[in-house]
């Protein structure tokens, strides 16, 4: 009997069926870790799962990959779910998954550490971008459930501690696949319509999966995009979410929220009573030393005496007068003094003195003064100058002298 021979498809097929009908295979779950992860533009994960001592291949179509919370990478350690079975075409077996969730941690842990590293990096908790709340917000845009507990809360605080503030409520869904567009859109609105001087966002406490809302991307960049400042208060003091490293404060507690939000009436009360009574003691200060100021001014003599003044006065110009009297007698003698040397000086110095000591002096008749025998020629006519008149001479005869010799003297 002739062995039947099978084709390669044949033999694929049936390795399908095989495994297609083992219950333990239909539905079963795999730990491993991830390795040559790639994600294609149709939306399809391939990747490998792989311990020490094995691999198996691995795909995850685009309608279950849409479910997962956090984004699968080389080295993270998994528990994937679902069905073994055979690719006819290529004939190799492999895992088709429907779930996959991290191994240990929980896979809401891993997108919630996924998307802080992502935001951290692109500067979304940067400090420098964090805006100062209003100290005296006029009013208060609240973004939460309009049926919970923490609106309440808030409300009630707000009032409580600053009831002059107005508070404009949008309520949203803070749970639930809708809550995060709500949210979204919300302080949008509240940006775009100044709803508010500040906004306060958030619920009150749950489980993770309760408080997810606030750690999706899009709330994250739509608070950091806000040109109002933000409070994020979301649960209780121990839950931290990604809304609360984006918000410009984070407080503790929907409570704290507002507590934080607006100032205490009646400290501020007190403060301004205590800026008043200071007020009244510094006046009163001022006042009493006023007085004292004008009771010393009434004893003066120029308030006793109006007269007093103007005598004082006159007496003062009195002493004035005769100093500036004898001084300008004292300048006028010493000017005389000087005067009366300078005319001596000039006097023995005078020409005139000269001439009465039997000198001449000769002049041309142009009225230049010869001082030489070379400046003359005979026949020209000269005057000479004595000490009491005048000759008209004419020259008949000169004879000049050789300086420096006895003879001329």
């Amino acid at each position: 009997m002739q062995p039947r021979i099978y084709a390669v498809s044949e033999v694929n097929q049936y390795i399908k069926q095989v495994l297609d009908g083992d219950p333990i295979l239909g539905e079963i779950y795999v730990r491993g870790e991830i390795s040559n992860y790639k994600l294609y533009p149709s939306g399809h994960h391939y990747f490998t799962l792989k311990d020490p001592e094995g691999a198996i291949r691995c795909v995850m179509f685009k309608g279950q990959a849409m479910r997962l919370r956090f984004r699968p990478e080389n080295g993270m350690k998994v528990i994937a779910f679902g069905r073994i079975s055979v690719f006819p075409r290529d004939g190799a077996y492999q895992l088709y998954c429907n779930e996959l969730s991290a191994d240990g941690i929980g896979d809401l842990h891993v997108a919630f550490e996924q998307l802080k590293e992502k935001l951290y990096r692109e500067g979304l908790f940067d400090p420098a971008h964090k805006k100062p709340l209003p100290k005296y917000p006029r009013r208060i845009a609240i973004i939460t459930s309009g049926a919970g507990a923490a609106v309440h809360d808030m409300i009630r605080i707000i009032r409580r501690r600053y009831p002059i503030t107005e508070v404009a409520l949008l309520p949203v869904r803070v749970q639930g696949v809708e809550a995060p567009p709500e949210i979204v859109g919300a302080i949008r609105y509240a940006n775009r319509w100044r709803v508010g001087d500040l906004i306060i966002t958030g619920r009150g406490g749950g489980s993770i999966e309760d408080l997810w809302a606030f750690n999706d991307e899009r709330v994250a960049r739509a608070i950091y995009e806000s040109k109002l400042p933000v409070i994020s208060a979301v649960g209780h003091e121990p839950d931290v979410t990604i809304a609360d490293f984006v918000a410009d404060v984070r407080a503790a507690t929907p409570s704290h929220a507002a507590e934080i939000a607006v100032p205490d009436m009646a400290e501020l009360l007190d403060k301004l009573r205590s800026a008043r009574d200071a007020m009244e003691r510094s006046e009163s200060r001022r006042l009493e030393l006023c007085r004292q100021r004008l009771q010393a001014l009434a004893t003066k003599r120029a308030m006793t005496d109006p007269m007093a003044f103007l005598q004082d006065k006159r007496m003062v110009l009195d002493y004035v007068q005769r100093g500036l009297l004898h001084g300008g007698e004292t300048l006028l003698m010493g000017r005389r003094r000087r005067l009366g040397e300078l005319a001596a000086a000039i006097d023995a110095l005078s020409p005139l003195k000269v001439l009465g000591r039997g000198y001449a002096m000769v002049t041309s008749e142009e009225g230049g003064v010869v001082r030489s025998a070379s400046e003359v020629e005979k026949d020209e006519k000269l005057w000479i100058t004595m000490g009491d008149g005048r000759l008209h001479c004419r020259v008949e005869e000169k004879e000049e002298f050789q300086h420096g010799t006895e003879e001329n003297l």
